[in-house]
């Protein structure tokens, strides 16, 4: 049957950043095409309560606590579980911040903390993560990108940048990976309401402008990204790499 290029069953995928937001959602999304999920973040409570809630909706859930900033940290955990408890089919490098001040007032120490949180860490894990994969001859890579890998709004322009890399650093890994056997894309999510976007959601302002702006009429809801992901994590997109995919309600596409 053609739903069988869909299936996920007996595949395990680490979500980082995967205690709320798009990262939990992903997870849940993925464990009901039949993946076992392995969630992250850096504090153990708040993960084991995510963890929690989706083993309560009938999922197979693995915790695995590490800083996504961390290099060594990151390849020690990763090893570890490989070893231990198994492979890791599929990679989805979601972790991510944001912080909003116009650029020529942005604090350096924050410009590198996001330029860590959100390019370095899908560096570091995906290269952790790589490793194995390269090994096993097969293995599935998504980078959580944003609609301003292509577009730029102001008070954000680092946060454009990071994403923007995110898109390149998707090719790229690609380019070296894809003749193993790996296929390594990127979802681009347009507004959604997620913790990350509090502040737009709570501005009637912003609220009118983006209901207008977006051919859709609307915030994105984050189970709208599920489709997108378990595509991009199953034998459907065998021959897609290198791709940012758009899931933004039309943004990018008028003007």
């Amino acid at each position: 049957m053609s739903t069988d290029l869909f299936d996920l069953s007996g595949r395990r995928a680490l979500i980082t950043g995967s205690s709320q937001g798009i990262g939990k959602a992903l997870a849940a999304g993925l464990a009901r095409a039949g993946a076992e999920v392995v969630v992250n973040g850096r504090t153990a409570d708040k993960l084991a309560l995510a963890a929690r809630e989706l083993r309560e909706a009938g999922a197979v859930v693995h915790e695995l606590v590490f800083d996504a900033t961390d290099h060594a940290a990151i390849r020690t955990a990763i090893d570890a579980f490989e070893a231990e408890t198994g492979p890791i089919d599929i990679l989805v490098n979601n972790a991510g911040m944001q912080h909003r001040a116009p650029l020529e007032e942005f604090p350096v120490e924050m410009f590198d903390t996001l330029i860590r949180t959100n390019l370095h860490s899908a560096f570091y894990v995906g290269q952790a993560v790589a490793r194995h994969m390269i090994d096993r001859g097969r293995g599935k890579i998504i980078n959580i990108a944003s609609v301003q890998s292509a577009l730029a709004r102001p008070g954000i322009a680092p946060y454009v940048a990071s994403k923007g890399a995110i898109s390149n650093l998707t090719k790229g890994m690609a380019t070296d990976w894809a003749r193993h056997g790996m296929q390594c894309n990127a979802i681009a999510p347009g507004y959604f309401e997620t913790p990350l976007n509090a502040a737009l959601i709570a501005d009637p302002e912003f609220n009118a402008w983006l209901e207008k702006r977006t051919p859709a009429g609307r915030w994105g809801q984050v189970d709208e990204l599920v489709g997108a992901c378990i595509f991009l994590s199953s034998d459907a997109s065998s021959f897609v790499n290198g791709h940012t995919l758009f899931v933004d309600g039309g943004i990018t596409a008028s003007l």
